[in-house]
């Protein structure tokens, strides 16, 4: 056995710490309905979540009577490059069922405001730290097909092309100041209010907080090709001319 270093008293402390955790509210106990709804969001952005902590909200669905297999739904969330570590506002029962399954038992939290941190642009293999102010990203080079940049907890600003087969995505608003003729995700985790600005519009595909479009659904002849903002209205998409 290994011995402890001399002036060390104790091989490890505790201390306390904080961490954000990113909520899942759970609106039904169907696993097949949410399997295939997690499928159908994430299809365009398979890496959205890259092994994020994330708690799951029981509390709308604590009256249901149907039984929740929370084995099954920790597999499926794990599926999806989550990881599921916590839940809270269930039933006794689905509680029991949570922590059977691993998670722990979290009171309810308060939404705690964005982190001000540097944030990374990633392009496939190449990682570049941009530091810049508050949760914003700035990418300002061409982006080709097959690249993908995403902003996390944040806005997305592009300076320069979006090219056929690219991808932009942010947690918050979409800004290219340039042709966009990729796909584009604003609001990538659900804020409704996210908005996509473009001097240019004509993408393969838009999306605003799971609602999208697709280029086979051809853009009226005032938005295409020209400036243009997108917006969320319920559940469909407003699409807007800029006049500059």
């Amino acid at each position: 056995m290994a011995a402890v270093s001399a002036g060390v008293t104790s091989p490890f402390d505790l201390r306390s710490a904080s961490l954000t955790l990113l909520a899942l509210l759970l609106k039904t106990t169907d696993l097949e309905l949410l399997t295939a709804e997690l499928t159908q969001r994430l299809a365009d952005t398979p890496e959205l979540f890259n092994q994020e902590p994330v708690m799951v909200d029981l509390a709308a669905v604590r009256d249901d009577p149907s039984p929740l297999d929370m084995h099954a739904l920790v597999a499926l969330l794990r599926r999806h490059r989550m990881l599921p570590v916590a839940a809270r506002g269930g039933s006794p029962a689905q509680m029991e069922a949570a922590v059977a399954a691993g998670l722990g038992d979290s009171p309810d939290a308060v939404s705690m405001a964005p982190r001000t941190e540097n944030v990374r642009e990633v392009v496939r293999e190449v990682v570049r730290e941009v530091p810049v102010g508050g949760t914003a990203l700035l990418v300002d080079k061409p982006l080709r097909s097959g690249q993908q940049v995403y902003s996390r907890g944040g806005d997305l600003v592009v300076l320069a092309q979006v090219n056929c087969g690219a991808e932009v995505i942010a947690d918050g608003s979409v800004h290219v100041y340039a042709p966009l003729r990729g796909k584009v995700v604003a609001g990538a985790r659900g804020d409704t209010a996210a908005r996509i600005f473009t001097t240019c519009l004509e993408p393969e595909l838009i999306s605003i907080a799971g609602t999208y479009r697709t280029a086979e659904n051809p853009l009226p002849p005032d938005v295409l090709g020209k400036p243009a903002m997108v917006r969320l209205e319920g559940e469909k998409l407003v699409i807007e001319p800029i006049k500059i």
